[in-house]
């Protein structure tokens, strides 16, 4: 059954393959060499400032908005933001330790960093679009109008894209 958010049902199926990657990589710190280790962490690093947050960007200003009026409650959606800061927060902590990854002498309390910074980030990721897809896209589904839902979807995209703009 297709549903008025399967364009947002589909991004996140898109996306998960890169999200499972960050599990991946965690898993590879230690037995993996330096350099290819450097280039996965760069990967990741990569979908998360230039496709992610964007998308976390583009959440923030056209569908959370939207789903809390539908709940009646504005507030409905500050723990998804703060999910949102948090993925900002480590991603901002995965660039700098990524920079220590040019040394030749990483030691072991940067790659133990390292680890924990991709796991934090595989694990509120994953609940987050979890949580959307079991929470908040069937209230749209049972309450947003096919034209609202439409509106939705192209101020997402242009909030996404402004958002992809910004990063360097």
């Amino acid at each position: 059954m297709v549903t008025l958010t399967q364009p947002l049902r589909d991004e996140h199926k898109e996306l998960l393959p890169q999200i499972e990657l960050l599990q991946t990589v965690a898993d590879a710190i230690g037995e993996t060499p330096i350099t290819s280790l450097r280039r996965s962490v760069d990967e990741v690093y990569a979908f998360l400032a230039h496709h992610l947050l964007p998308h976390a960007q583009a959440e923030e200003r056209a569908l959370y908005p939207i789903v809390g009026r539908l709940m009646g409650a504005p507030e409905a959606t500050a723990t998804m933001s703060r999910d949102h800061v948090e993925i900002s927060r480590l991603t901002e902590e995965l660039g700098s330790l990524r920079s220590h990854l040019d040394d030749a002498s990483v030691d072991t309390s940067q790659l133990q960093a390292l680890r924990r910074v991709l796991y934090g980030l595989y694990a509120i990721v994953k609940v987050h679009f979890a949580k959307e897809e079991e929470v908040y896209l069937p209230i749209l589904d049972a309450r947003l109008a096919a034209v609202e839902a439409s509106r939705m979807f192209e101020a997402m995209e242009k909030a996404a894209q402004e958002a992809k703009s910004t990063v360097g």
